[in-house]
């Protein structure tokens, strides 16, 4: 008993997962979303409701694994090249968006009567948004993988680096308004350790991480691999943290690390579990921590600062997403979902508070608008979906969405690879189901006497209504890797009775397409790039038959290249690559005084076949 009163007991436990379960169904069936579900039963069964959790601090503590895990999940989406083509939106937009919103948030703070240290500090911890919240509602309207949706991360990420020069500026502040308690790093240590612990990360991410899995895969253990991923998670994060930076960010870099290992999507099965319970609990702990006594004691000053905060960031994020090329709707929705503090609030106020910057008063009352803007944004979006115009939608002349299609084969993506795969089967007299999100190139291929219908292969309903539960092959042809994946994953978990025929982009992708199961892959460009070193062979005037068989053996060698790679990773399986570069031949430092004889007949009639050839 004691132990359960110094923790979480196991009443406790069964209480949040019931709190859980009844009210996320009910708050998604009236259309409100998990977030604000998980956030209502947490102030239900918290120290402020009826109080079956006491302690939300120490729960808040582990769940914020949840937003570790999900961070670390949504870096193996984002492959390093993908990161890099980002940047601009990361270092551009980001920080333009937390400058500005910084700025005018500080008004709003010395306006409602704070000092200009506690003013500054406050505002800062408000411009960085809740980053389970915005991924969680983006997951749930399936909107991370769209361009609006990319915009959004790159700011969460941009926020996420700002932590370690915002806790700089406590320091600061606190030194120059003598309120320093000694224990504060200096700014430059701060940004120092920062930069010192992406470099070490990135470095053991770069050279340590794939030996280890390659290594634990070929033990066969199981139950390691599944250890070792929730390891490799939690020990990045606690990294960042040690220096200085938040455990999410060094989740999500291990996660980039890892996009392009052959193991990724065992890790992603691995972690899944236990990030969708952890960030549940997270939600939940943090509508346990709104501090009801607070609100009633403060009430006026709370609300004008959630309305004041939320309206003048929201302003702010409008204004700079139009001034970085954003249509008003996109502005819009991206305002609606920023206007809020998020959960690196908690550690700026809590640094402020050490720092003597924030008194307790002032600390409590910007944690209660913080967590009372965090459960607004559900409906904040919500509202702003509804206010906003119907987009316009794109020309449907001469095109059909799929319903109750039946087809024996589901072509997903109809570009020039699928024209040509299309034909054998249709000549064959196989019944063909074509879908595409291009609705120029349907119309286009309607021209021509094809029958494609409008869909995007990365939504389940689409998939459903082109027949994909009764398909006897998916064929997935897209030109996108990532949308391919996508695609592979979505038909491997919902539709695993139909064979997958997928095309792949690269080496790299086949892997990757390979890890998931699928029943046959090719590389586009694999059998063109043969078939054009053929012709070329018999224009040099080498023998067809002789071609024929250098194109084999280059087929082969790819082929046993592959299977080097499957165990090994991308890197393995050099030696079956025939290079242009002349090989060495190593040569003794002095001659022998004497000829090599051979000591047995197999032996003689092996230097004499090989002297024959030197002479041919």
């Amino acid at each position: 008993m004691a132990a359960e009163s110094a923790g979480l007991g196991l009443g406790q436990a069964v209480a949040l997962l019931a709190a859980g379960v009844v009210a996320v169904p009910l708050f998604r069936k009236a259309g409100l979303g998990s977030v604000l579900g998980y956030l209502a039963a947490g102030l239900a069964i918290g120290p402020f409701g009826i109080g079956v959790v006491d302690d939300p601090v120490a729960i808040l503590h582990v769940a914020e694994l949840g937003v570790v895990l999900f961070l670390f999940l949504i870096g193996l989406e984002m492959r390093p090249s993908r990161l890099w083509a980002m940047r601009g939106a990361i270092f551009g937009l980001g920080v333009v968006q937390v400058l500005t919103c910084g700025a005018l948030l500080s008004g709003v703070a010395l306006l409602g009567g704070l000092p200009p240290a506690a003013a500054v500090i406050g505002a800062m911890g408000f411009v960085l948004s809740s980053t389970a919240v915005i991924m969680q509602m983006l997951e749930e309207r399936g909107e991370i993988a769209t361009p609006g949706g990319q915009r959004a991360v790159a700011v969460l990420l941009l926020e996420d680096l700002a932590i370690v020069p915002l806790l700089a500026l406590v320091a600061v502040l606190a030194s120059l308004a003598g309120t320093a308690t000694g224990e504060q790093r200096p700014a430059w240590l701060a940004i120092g350790l920062g930069l010192g612990s992406i470099a070490l990360l990135v470095a053991a991410g770069r050279w340590l991480l794939n030996p280890m899995f390659r290594i634990l895969a070929q033990s066969g253990a199981r139950e390691v691999m599944t250890a070792a991923a929730l390891l490799v998670v939690l020990g990045a994060a606690l990294f960042l943290q040690w220096g200085g930076l938040s455990m999410a960010m060094g989740a999500f870099l291990a996660g980039v690390l890892l996009s392009e290992s052959t193991f990724r999507h065992q890790l992603e099965a691995d972690v899944e579990p236990f990030r969708g319970i952890l960030l549940g609990l997270f939600f939940l702990s943090v509508g346990m921590s709104l501090d009801l006594a607070v609100v009633a004691a403060e009430w006026r000053p709370v609300a004008a600062g959630v309305i004041a905060f939320m309206l003048v960031k929201a302003i702010g994020i409008y204004g700079v997403a139009r001034l970085f090329g954003a249509d008003h709707r996109e502005a819009w929705k991206r305002a609606a979902l920023f206007a809020q503090g998020g959960e690196f609030a908690f550690v700026l106020y809590t640094a402020a508070l050490t720092a003597g910057i924030f008194d307790a008063r002032t600390g409590a009352a910007m944690a209660a608008i913080v967590i009372l803007s965090m459960a607004l944004t559900p409906l904040l979006a919500m509202a702003a979906e509804r206010m906003l115009p119907p987009p316009e939608a794109e020309s449907l002349d001469g095109v059909e969405a799929p319903v109750n299609l039946a087809g024996r084969v589901l072509i997903i993506g109809f570009g020039r690879f699928a024209q040509l795969v299309s034909q054998p089967l249709l000549l064959r007299g196989c019944d063909v189901s074509l879908i595409d999100p291009d609705v120029e190139m349907i119309q286009a291929a309607g021209q021509f006497g094809f029958k494609v219908y409008y869909g995007d292969g990365t939504r389940l309903d689409v998939l459903r209504a082109s027949g994909a539960e009764t398909a006897e092959a998916i064929l997935v042809c897209v030109d996108k890797p990532e949308v391919t994946d996508r695609i592979v994953a979505l038909c491997k978990s919902e539709f695993p009775l139909a064979k997958l025929y997928v095309r792949a982009f690269d080496r790299g992708h086949v892997l990757r397409l390979v890890q998931a199961g699928v029943d046959y892959q090719i590389r586009e460009t694999l059998e063109s790039a043969l078939v054009f070193s053929r012709a070329t062979l018999v224009g040099l005037g080498v023998e067809e038959s002789e071609a024929d068989e250098l194109v084999a053996d280059v087929r082969r060698r790819d082929e046993q290249r592959l299977e080097e790679q499957i165990v090994g990773g991308i890197t393995a399986g050099r030696s079956f690559i025939r290079g242009n570069m002349e090989t060495p031949q190593p040569t003794p430092l002095a001659r022998p005084s004497r000829e090599a004889r051979p000591l047995s007949v197999e032996t003689a009639d092996l230097l004499d076949r090989a002297a024959a050839r030197e002479g041919a």
